[in-house]
């Protein structure tokens, strides 16, 4: 009897190993040969499942993607969902605070960095970054410019992210500027 295939795990499996490559080594060197290598199949297998290297590539972006969204779902679902609860949730959400977070941002990061070479790689209209900022300019409505403010929230983040990673600091200190920043936010509404 043939052994039943999971295609679409074996598709997530093969899509760890271009994160895993990505995260190390960075995008370009997550090619057809090496992800096969690394997931431990053969690279005609891996062809078998996506082709190209580019939708390989795409496909693995848009899984991570649809994680990292399942993440802060379920940090959202787990918050009192006031405004100021639910941007700290959002801006905490995206430290790299734990193994799964880390990997998510360094593979995020290789590919921003080759999406400036790659135009197939730049994010479309609905990328995650315009949704968080739109996400929360909608929770910043009491600020005098919701949406400067969340541009300004979602470009500290965007500083504050790979610093963590760099061991710039630590992430209770990128704690601590989330919070100063929420707090002046949150304060003016208050006042």
């Amino acid at each position: 009897m043939p052994k039943k295939v999971d295609h679409e795990q074996r598709r997530q499996e093969i899509a760890a190993a271009v994160w895993r490559i990505a995260a190390e080594r960075g995008l370009p060197a997550a090619t057809l040969r090496e992800v096969a290598a690394t997931a431990g199949v053969s690279m005609r297998l891996v062809q078998y499942y996506f082709g190209t290297t580019a939708r390989m590539r795409r496909y693995a972006l848009d899984l991570i993607t649809a994680r990292a969204a399942e993440r802060m779902r379920a940090r959202l679902a787990a918050i009192d969902p006031t405004p100021e609860a639910i941007v700290r949730a959002c801006l905490l959400e995206l430290l790299p605070s734990d193994d799964d977070s880390r990997l998510m941002t360094r593979v995020h990061a290789a590919y921003h960095a080759a999406a400036l070479h790659d135009p197939d790689l730049a994010p479309d209209g609905d990328d995650p970054g315009g949704l968080l900022e739109r996400a929360l300019a909608t929770q910043l409505a009491h600020a005098e410019h919701p949406t400067l403010e969340a541009r300004g929230l979602a470009a500290m983040m965007a500083g504050l992210t790979p610093a963590v990673l760099l061991g710039r600091y630590t992430v209770e200190e990128a704690t601590a500027v989330v919070e100063h920043h929420l707090t002046r936010l949150f304060d003016l509404k208050r006042g």
